[in-house]
């Protein structure tokens, strides 16, 4: 089995395309989202349709359940206050319940999935660090869990001691764990603009970080025609 691992979408719907259809070249047969569907960008109830209507495994990420819900957004950044405003008002009923009902943490195959940190997934705790990615090895009960929220790619290994580092492609090793993220499709923020996901093949036992060209510019003027903040779609060229 060869699975495409997508996380934070973030309603970037020019992202996406390129990116499934990429997972359709390299013949992946099966799919997981790791959560955050919409937030940010501009087309939230499509890319929610197509991550729905494929049914792929997905978990909940804090754009979804805040999306999805009323919560008062006090002390947020002001400018993901304003995209969750907005795309609250871009859902249906039906689009909001099936958010709501998204788990924290999913077990996929014989690989575990989450949007956060695997010791408290509904904290949305970061993990940057050595030391955070020990926490979540602490809870992960599989050789492999992929994970998002960060945009960041980053593979965290645990054998005697917790390492970690950027990647390409890597081989899974008996007797060790791996914690990774596998960046962002629609809002890298790790210096790349280019949309970000990973191919786990579970026959040869490897992961490989995909890098692909979108189509920005298409993304960022749907940004400033929807009227949300102009720095949400500056971000998308500079990959941060």
């Amino acid at each position: 089995m060869k699975y495409a691992v997508i996380a934070d979408i973030h309603a970037n719907l020019e992202a996406l395309r390129v990116v499934l259809e990429d997972a359709k070249k390299q013949n992946c047969t099966h799919y997981v989202c790791l959560g955050d569907v919409v937030g940010y960008n501009a087309n939230p109830k499509e890319c929610l349709d197509i991550i729905r209507d494929t049914g792929m495994p997905c978990v909940k990420g804090n754009h979804d359940e805040y999306c999805s819900s009323e919560t008062n957004l006090e002390g947020f950044n002001p400018h993901a206050a304003e995209a969750i405003q907005w795309t609250r008002q871009q859902l249906t009923e039906e689009d909001r319940q099936w958010l709501k009902e998204l788990k924290y943490i999913r077990l996929v195959a014989s690989f575990q999935i989450v949007h956060a940190t695997l010791d408290g997934p509904q904290r949305w705790g970061y993990v940057f660090d050595r030391l955070a990615a020990a926490a979540s090895f602490t809870y992960q009960n599989t050789a492999v869990c992929f994970f998002g929220h960060t945009h960041v790619p980053v593979a965290f290994i645990r054998d005697s001691v917790v390492r970690g580092g950027t990647y390409s492609k890597f081989k899974i090793e008996p007797g060790r764990k791996y914690f990774v993220n596998v960046g962002s499709v629609g809002q890298p923020r790790d210096g790349n603009p280019k949309a970000a996901y990973a191919i786990y093949d579970m026959d040869e036992g490897s992961v490989e970080l995909r890098r692909l060209d979108y189509d920005i510019s298409a993304a960022q003027a749907k940004i400033m025609a929807a009227g949300l903040p102009p720095r949400l779609a500056e971000r998308l060229a500079l990959g941060k």
